[in-house]
C-alpha cells in the first residue's frame, strides 16, 4: 500500500469514528440491509462467489452523504444474511483515479481475485478521463493496484466511458462497459482479451441505432451480460428516457433485454426494454452466479439526481442502502426475481396468520423490520396502508399496481405504478426505512425508501370485499 493511500484509508477511518455514535442513534437504520458505516453508498461493485464466500464491494464516500468522493468499501457473506465488514478495498490513491474509484466488477483468474473498475481524472476546468484499471486480491481482502488495462478512449465516444462487466467464457476474457457517443447515445460496448492484459474492442453489442432500436438515452451505466436458460441477458441503466404512462417514472431506470448475442461480429437480438424494478428506488444493479448455479443480483436502493439530499438520514451523515439479494429466473419473455431464500433465516418466532376482511379495516401491529406474504386471489381491490406513510393499492379492474408515499423535497404524495394481471400474491420485505415487494413470485417488483415515524407500527388493510390470506413474521435486528 503506497503512502497516499494509506493516508486516504486513515482519513476516511476517522470519518467513520467522528460520527459513529451520531450515524448509530439514527432510527432509520436497517436491519438486514447494507448501508455504509458513515457518508454515501451507491453501487454494488465486484459482486463474486469467490472460493466459498460472496463478496461484495459498493461505491461509497465516507466522508460526506454525497457524491464528492468514490472509494470502495468490501463487506463478505457465507450465507446472504450475515455480513462481515473488511478494510477498504480502493481509494482514489493513483494518478488515474485520482477523482474516484468508479464502478466496476470481480473475476476469479488463477485462483487470484481480479478487481476491474473505472479510474475517473479530472482537470481544472473539470474535463473528464476515463481508465479502465486492475486491481488483485490473493485473499480476498489485502487489494493490490495493477494500474490501467485500458487507457484509451475508443473513436466517436466520449469520456463518460465507464463500470466494466468482466466474465470469461469459451477461454476468452470479454468485459462490456457503458459508454457514450460524441453524438450523445447511449451504447454497450464489448471488449475481449486472450491473456488479460491486453483488451481489443469488438465494437457495441447494444444502444441507440442498433439491433433496430431507436433513440433510447444519452448514457447507458453499468452493464451487465450473461446468459440464463440459454437466452442472452444484457442489464443496464440508461439515462435520457422520457416517461411513458406507467412506465419509466422515475429520472433515471434500470432494466434488461432479452436475446441472443454473438459476441465475436458483435451484435444482440434483443426484445423489448423491461425494467427490473418500478418503484421509488432501484438502480445500478449487478449480478453474480454462485456454486449453485443460482444468478443473484443486488441493487442500489436509491437514483442519481433524484432529492436524495432531502432524505432525513442525512442530517445524520449517512445515505442509501442496498437491495436485498435476489435471485433471477427466467420465464418466457421476462425475468423473475425472488428473495433468495437463505432470508428465511432471518424470521424469528412463530409466523403470524389469519384472515382478513378488506371492508372491516382491520389492522395489525408490525415491527419495523417484518415480512408479509399476503394471498389476495380472494380480496380483488385493496390498499394496504403502511405505517402512515406510504400506500400499496390494487385495481382489479384494470391491473393497476400503485405505490405512493410522501416526497422527500416537499412531502406532496407521490406515485409509482405498475401493472400486474390477476394479483394473486404480494410478498413485502420491510426494514427501518425500506419496503420492497415481489408481486406474484416476482413478476413485479417495488422498492422505495420510507421514512414514518418510528411510534407508527401498523399496517391497515382497506377494501370492500372479498378476503386475503396473511402471513408474517418479525425479523432479526441482529447485525
Amino acid at each position: 500500500m503506497t503512502e497516499k493511500e494509506q493516508q486516504l484509508h486513515q482519513k476516511a477511518y476517522q470519518a467513520v469514528h467522528e460520527k459513529r455514535k451520531l450515524v448509530e442513534s439514527d432510527p432509520y437504520r436497517q436491519a438486514f440491509h447494507l448501508m455504509p458505516p458513515s457518508g454515501l453508498l451507491n453501487d454494488p461493485n465486484g459482486w463474486i462467489h469467490w472460493q466459498g464466500t460472496y463478496h461484495l464491494f459498493f461505491q461509497w464516500n465516507p466522508f460526506q452523504p454525497d457524491h464528492t468522493d468514490k472509494f470502495w468499501g468490501h463487506v463478505s457473506s457465507e450465507d446472504l444474511v450475515h455480513w462481515r465488514e473488511h478494510p477498504i478495498a480502493l481509494a482514489p490513491s493513483e494518478w488515474y483515479e485520482k477523482d474516484g474509484c468508479y464502478s466496476g466488477s470481480a473475476v476469479e483468474k488463477d485462483g487470484l481475485l481480479h478487481l476491474v473498475y473505472t479510474g475517473n481524472v479530472k482537470d481544472e476546468n473539470n474535463n473528464r478521463e476515463s481508465y479502465q484499471c486492475l486491481a488483485v486480491s490473493r485473499d480476498g481482502v489485502r487489494v493490490e493496484k495493477k494500474g490501467p488495462l485500458v487507457d484509451t478512449l475508443p473513436e466517436g465516444y466520449t469520456a463518460h466511458f465507464r463500470d466494466p462487466k468482466v466474465w470469461q467464457e469459451n477461454g476468452r476474457w470479454y468485459f462490456v462497459i457503458g459508454a457514450q457517443t460524441e453524438d450523445l447515445t447511449g451504447r454497450v460496448l464489448l471488449y475481449q482479451s486472450d491473456d488479460f492484459e491486453n483488451w481489443e474492442l469488438t465494437g457495441p453489442l447494444a444502444g441507440s441505432g442498433i439491433n433496430g432500436l431507436g433513440s433510447f438515452g444519452y448514457m447507458w451505466e453499468c452493464p451487465d451480460y450473461f446468459e440464463l436458460d440459454g437466452t442472452g441477458v444484457l442489464i443496464f441503466s440508461p439515462q435520457g428516457l422520457e416517461t411513458r404512462g406507467a412506465h419509466w417514472q422515475n429520472v433515471y431506470q434500470a432494466g434488461y433485454f432479452l436475446g441472443a448475442a454473438d459476441l465475436n461480429a458483435p451484435s444482440f437480438s434483443h426484445g423489448e426494454f423491461i425494467e427490473l424494478d418500478e418503484g421509488f428506488e432501484f438502480y445500478a444493479p449487478q449480478t453474480t452466479l454462485d456454486e449453485n448455479g443460482r444468478r443473484i443480483l443486488i441493487g442500489w436502493m436509491g437514483v442519481p439526481d433524484s432529492d436524495e439530499a432531502y432524505q432525513p438520514t442525512v442530517e445524520n451523515h449517512w445515505i442509501h442502502c442496498l437491495t436485498i439479494p435476489r435471485e433471477l429466473k427466467r420465464e418466457g419473455d421476462y425475468l423473475r426475481q425472488v428473495p433468495v431464500k437463505e432470508l428465511e433465516a432471518l424470521r424469528t418466532g412463530e409466523a403470524l396468520e389469519m384472515k382478513a376482511d378488506p371492508s372491516r379495516t382491520p389492522e395489525v401491529a408490525v415491527t419495523p423490520a417484518s415480512e408479509l406474504k399476503i394471498n389476495v386471489r380472494e380480496a380483488e381491490s385493496f390498499q394496504l396502508e403502511l405505517r402512515d406513510e406510504a400506500v400499496f393499492s390494487y385495481s382489479a379492474s384494470d391491473g393497476l399496481v400503485t405505490l405512493s408515499r410522501p416526497a422527500f423535497k416537499d412531502g406532496k404524495t407521490e406515485e409509482r405504478h405498475c401493472y400486474v394481471e390477476n394479483l394473486e400474491e404480494v410478498h413485502l420485505y420491510m426494514d427501518h426505512s425500506s419496503l420492497e415487494f415481489f408481486l406474484n413470485d416476482g413478476e413485479k417488483v417495488m422498492s422505495a425508501r420510507f421514512f414514518p415515524k418510528p411510534e407508527n407500527n401498523v399496517i391497515r388493510i382497506r377494501g370492500d370485499k372479498g378476503s386475503m390470506h396473511w402471513t408474517s413474521w418479525e425479523l432479526s435486528e441482529e447485525e
